[in-house]
C-alpha cells in the first residue's frame, strides 16, 4: 500500500506495570480488557484499532482529518467513559481486596499524531501502520511532562489547523508547550492539556 497522510492517535493507561505487579493475574485479566474495550466502543468519529498493545490502544484515521474541536471532544469522552469504567469497575470487585487499586493506580493519557509518511501494510485481517511518524506517536508516550494523565498534540498534527479560529471554550485547562529530544528522530515538539479536571 502507498504511503499516505494518517492520524495517529494512541489512548495509553497510565499506571499498568504498577497494576499488574501488584494485583493476582486473575484480577488483572478482568479489569484491563474491560478498561480497553470501553475505550474502543467511545470511539465516535470513524477511528480504526490497528492494535491492542496490553495498555494501549492504536488508532489511526485515513484521508480527511475531523475538526480539532471533534478531535478533542473524542479525547475527552474517551477519558471520560474511562473514568466512568474505573468507577464501575471499583464498585463491581468491592469484595476484592485490591478493588482500591483501581482507581487509585490506574489513569489515562493521550496521545495524538499526524504523519505524512506512513505505511499500511495489511497483515491477515489486520492493518499494521509502519513507519517513522508511529515510532515518533510510540516515543510521545515517554516525555517530560510533569503529569500522569494529559492529552497531548504533536506539532505535526496541530499545524495541520487554523489556530486563529480556535475556541478558546473548547479548553477545560491550560494549553502548555513542550517538547523531548529522541535518538535517531531529533526534537519532536508537542502541546499538551492535563486531563484530570474533566474527572
Amino acid at each position: 500500500m502507498e504511503k499516505e497522510p494518517i492520524l495517529i492517535c494512541i489512548p495509553d493507561i497510565s499506571g499498568f506495570t504498577q497494576f499488574m505487579s501488584e494485583t493476582n493475574s486473575d484480577f488483572s485479566s478482568k479489569i484491563i480488557p474491560s478498561l480497553l474495550n470501553k475505550i474502543i466502543y467511545a470511539n465516535d468519529i470513524g477511528l480504526r484499532v490497528s492494535e491492542i498493545e496490553g495498555d494501549a490502544v492504536l488508532f489511526y484515521k485515513r484521508g480527511l482529518l475531523p475538526s480539532l474541536k471533534a478531535l478533542i471532544n473524542q479525547c475527552k469522552a474517551f477519558y471520560t467513559q474511562f473514568y466512568e469504567q474505573l468507577e464501575f469497575l471499583a464498585e463491581k470487585y468491592d469484595t476484592n481486596k485490591d478493588s482500591n487499586k483501581i482507581p487509585n493506580t490506574l489513569g489515562l493519557k493521550i496521545i495524538l499524531h499526524y504523519g505524512e509518511g506512513v505505511d499500511a501494510v495489511q497483515i491477515g485481517k489486520h492493518i499494521k501502520l509502519m513507519g517513522e511518524d508511529v515510532v515518533i506517536a510510540h516515543k510521545l508516550l515517554k516525555n517530560s511532562i510533569p503529569k500522569d494523565e494529559y492529552l497531548l498534540i504533536s506539532e505535526q498534527l496541530m499545524l495541520q489547523y487554523d489556530m486563529e479560529n480556535l475556541d478558546n471554550k473548547l479548553y477545560w485547562s491550560e494549553l502548555k508547550l513542550g517538547d523531548n529530544i529522541y535518538e535517531h528522530i531529533g526534537e519532536v515538539n508537542y502541546t499538551y492539556i492535563d486531563l484530570t479536571p474533566l474527572q
